[in-house]
Parts: C-alpha cells; sequence; structure tokens
C-alpha cells in the first residue's frame, strides 16, 4: 500500500496512491490524516488496504496522482531522529580530518535528534538566506515512520514497528557543524528542514527489496541533471533499522509516528572509499562525501556546495524502472 498527504492545513490530507503513482482516491471518509491512521494503525489500515485494493484492480477509479501537490508525508512529526547506519561515511569524515573513529562506531549507532516539526514538502525549493559560508548539502537517506515503540524494544522486535518506509533529503549546512559540535551538544542551526518523499510505502508492498530491516535498492540522486548517486541502500549498511529503532528507544518510548533515518547511504569500493559514477562507481548521496575524498586524496577538496539555482532529485526505483516513493525534487533559492 502506498499513502501520501495532499498539502492541507498543518497535517495534509491523507489519500491512498495506486502502485504505479499515477492515480489516488482521497482518504477522509477512513481516516483525515496520515498521523490520524498511525495512532490506531491496526484499526485503519484494513480500511486503507481494501480502497488500495480497488484502486488497483480498477483503472477507472480515483483521480490523478500529482506529487507536486504533496507534503511530506508527515508534514510534521512527534520525532525525528536520524542515525549514521552507513559506517563508510562516518569513517571518511573522520579521516579526512586526520581524526580516529573509536571502534565502538561500529557496535553502537550515532544518532541525532533533528527538528520535527516543519518538514518541506518533497517539491518545495530550500530557502537560505546566504549559499556562502553555510554549506549548504542535501543527504540521500531512508527512513521508516514507526507506530508505537516500547522502551527497551530488541533489535528483532523493534522490525514489527516499522509501519510505512520513505526516501528523504536531510538538508544540512556543513559550515556550520563543526562550530556547534565543538560546543558538545549536538546539531541544532546545521540542520534546518529536511524533506520526504512524496508517497511512504508499507513494507510488505517493497516485496523481496525490503528484508531484514534493510532496504535493499539503489538510491538515486542527481544533481543539476546529471546522476550523483547510485549507492545500494541494502550494501554496506552496519545497523538495520531493527537496531536504530531500538537505540532511539533505548530509555523511551517512541510514539507511533516517529521517523527514523538511516544516515547518508554509501557504498565502499573493493574495501575503500568510493568513485564518481562517471569513474566507474555507485557516486555518492551527499556533496561532502566527495569533498572528503579530495582531501584525503589531493589535500583540499575541489567540489563547492549547494548554491542558488542548483537542482537536487533524489528517487528510488523498482526492478521494472518505475519510481516507487516518486521524487524528492527541490532547488536552492535566496529567501
Amino acid at each position: 500500500m502506498k499513502l501520501a498527504s495532499l498539502e492541507s492545513g498543518r497535517d495534509g490530507e491523507l489519500v491512498v496512491v495506486s502502485d504505479d503513482l499515477s492515480r489516488m482516491v482521497r482518504a477522509g471518509a477512513v481516516v483525515p490524516t496520515l498521523q490520524a491512521a498511525l495512532d490506531d494503525w491496526s484499526s485503519f489500515v484494513p480500511q486503507l488496504a481494501a480502497l488500495s485494493a480497488a484502486l488497483n484492480a480498477d483503472a477507472s477509479m480515483g483521480e490523478a496522482f500529482d506529487e507536486g501537490a504533496c507534503a511530506s508525508p508527515l508534514p510534521r512529526a512527534y520525532q525525528w531522529a536520524d542515525g549514521s547506519a552507513y559506517v563508510n561515511h562516518v569513517e571518511l569524515v573522520r579521516k579526512a580530518r586526520g581524526a580516529e573513529m573509536p571502534e565502538t562506531f561500529w557496535h553502537d549507532p550515532l544518532m541525532y535528534q533533528g527538528g520535527s516539526d516543519s518538514f518541506l514538502s518533497p517539491h518545495s525549493d530550500i530557502i537560505m538566506p546566504t549559499d556562502d559560508g553555510w554549506g549548504i548539502d542535501f543527504e540521500a537517506e531512508v527512513a521508516v515512520i514507526t507506530g508505537d515503540v516500547p522502551m527497551g524494544v530488541s533489535a528483532a522486535d523493534a522490525l514489527k514497528h516499522i509501519q510505512l518506509i520513505m526516501i528523504m533529503n536531510d538538508v544540512s549546512l556543513r559550515g556550520l557543524i563543526p562550530g556547534e559540535l565543538a560546543k558538545g551538544f549536538g546539531f541544532f542551526q546545521s540542520k534546518p528542514s529536511s524533506a520526504f518523499s512524496p508517497v511512504a510505502v508499507t513494507p510488505d508492498a517493497l516485496g523481496d527489496a525490503w528484508r531484514d530491516g534493510v532496504l535493499h535498492l539503489p538510491l538515486v540522486s542527481h544533481f543539476n541533471g546529471a546522476k550523483f548517486g547510485e549507492p545500494n541502500a541494502g550494501i554496506d549498511m552496519t545497523f538495520n533499522f531493527g537496531d536504530l529503532i531500538a537505540h532511539a528507544a533505548k530509555t523511551r518510548p517512541l510514539a507511533a509516528g516517529c521517523i527514523v533515518g538511516s544516515g547518508t547511504v554509501s557504498n565502499k569500493l573493493n574495501g575503500g572509499a568510493g568513485k564518481a559514477v562517471g569513474d566507474g562507481g555507485v557516486g555518492y548521496s551527499c556533496i561532502a562525501e566527495v569533498r572528503m575524498i579530495e582531501t584525503i586524496d589531493s589535500g583540499a577538496p575541489k567540489t563547492s556546495f549547494m548554491k542558488f539555482g542548483d537542482h537536487i532529485r533524489i528517487e528510488m526505483f523498482d526492478g521494472a524502472g518505475k519510481s516507487i516513493f516518486g521524487a524528492v525534487d527541490q532547488k536552492v533559492t535566496q529567501g
């Protein structure tokens, strides 16, 4: 089943979307918003699934689905916690600045608590007052939405609480990160609003691509029209989503509608740093990783961060080449 939220009020209008993303039916007669559905998922999901089955069986049913009319599936959420499950990415960050990576990073996930009160729509601009010094960057990631998760849940049991899966752009301001981390209290200003895919998908709708708490498909990013990366989200993921959810719920329960992110999807190449798509690699899911490799190779980065007018498109495709979640499609503008 595929669900989306049309732009409407603070929490959107819930719609059920056809598998091919061409049509939708409004779900208001069942439940008005995705958050309301998540609050009582076991009651509402059979009715939503029946709508989905009817929509996919009858090509004349529903109305045209427009990704551009969508908010993020949850326009705001009770919690947004982003992990760093692809430790290759963390290793490169530290290597670029000459720092050793603690052994614990391979056993205990990194995670930060981000702002969840105002997510960007998937096709909205990334509005910034400046493009100099702040180091505007995109980060292509996978994310899940949970139901209610009890405190102290095991990693295996945590997987049972995943209701929906999305892809996303975790916008980062790289120029502000060092100063914030130096204070010893984590990210805040350096992590502005993120954007999630137009469509959120139930795990069963992904078939064999979703297994063991990992999404085994390439995550494709196009930067200014050129393919920037296509790393496989199922490769080099040190911590699966069960691990990440269990980490988040170690000392507190998680409320229905909690979003947990994978961190930047990153693949190694022959045991080392990756390569650009044009050089025979699978590329990258953020600009920072390119700059890290440039720094390691030549002592200084060459690739600039995003500027006004730059465009990023993030998407994932099934085996037949069809978009699964729709696209996060954004431009950086001044505001």
